[in-house]
């Protein structure tokens, strides 16, 4: 049962990584980014997913700074960019994004897209600054069965992630028994289609039936099916929202109601397309 903002999943590593984060893509640097990552902390959030292709990875780490929860208390994602990519540029790309977030190590660190041609050697980058002890976990973002088969074929260390677009219209169910299977988390990215579920028939008479929202109602589903999720906001009354989950849960019948809305419809690139 999940009971609270500050419950764990147990990565194949042993790594303890919060089921529910913040994220901030598309949030500029500034005030807003600042404020919103610390009322996401000051309301038990001990989760943040930033990039280096969302450039507002300073900001992040100063409002980790200013929030005066101690640094191991709070888990902190970044990932390297598609130009970055390659052994040598990936390694320097992790410097940079530590320097920005003015931080002595990475909880996770996450290869953004599978770049055809490249991203086995990015990955080595990436088992070295793990074996190394610079980063406590490594994961792949957007990666297909395909390209995890690829990967796993000879890499040293498995993935303890995967973050992929999930949500009631691409419940990626291939993927996520491939990764159930192979011990690697799936972790959901637009877990509410940039809005665009909130309007689904099906998930609005659930929610009205549980007196909650359809934010809530989605995800609650991704807990649930024990994917980790970070949705973004940078209202603290819509942050606080997202986090009010954990007083209900969703019958069988309901989450099976919401997995029939499967349309294997994304919001954002295909990964075999995108690079």
């Amino acid at each position: 049962m999940i009971n609270s903002l500050q419950d764990t999943v147990t990565l194949h590593n042993g790594v303890r990584m919060p089921r529910m984060g913040l994220g901030v893509f598309q949030v500029e640097e500034g005030d807003i980014l600042i404020e919103a990552v610390k009322a996401a902390i000051n309301n038990g959030y001990r989760s943040v997913d930033t990039a280096s292709f969302y450039q507002n990875e300073k900001g992040v780490g100063q409002a980790i700074k200013e929030s005066g929860i101690p640094r191991e208390e709070i888990f902190v994602t970044t990932k390297v960019w598609n130009d970055e990519q390659g052994y040598e540029s990936t390694l320097q790309a992790f410097e940079s994004s530590l320097d920005k977030l003015e931080l002595d190590y990475l909880d996770l660190y996450l290869i953004h897209w599978p770049v055809t041609g490249i991203y086995k050697e990015t990955w080595k980058a990436m088992e070295k600054l793990y074996t190394d002890g610079k980063v406590r976990a490594i994961g792949v973002c957007n990666f297909h069965v395909h390209h995890l088969q690829e990967l796993l074929s000879d890499c040293q260390v498995r993935p303890m992630i995967n973050q992929v677009e999930f949500h009631p219209h691409l419940t990626q169910l291939e993927l996520r028994d491939f990764c159930a299977k192979g011990n690697i988390q799936l972790e959901a990215w637009s877990p509410l289609k940039s809005g665009g579920l909130l309007n689904e028939a099906a998930i609005k008479e659930i929610a009205e039936k549980h007196q909650k929202s359809s934010a809530q109602v989605i995800l609650r589903w991704d807990l649930q099916h024990n994917v980790i999720t970070i949705p973004k906001s940078t209202k603290e009354h819509r942050i606080k929202e997202n986090a009010d989950i954990f007083d209900f849960s969703l019958t069988e019948e309901e989450m099976e109601k919401i997995d029939k809305l499967n349309l294997n419809d994304r919001c954002g690139p295909n990964p075999d397309t995108f690079v």
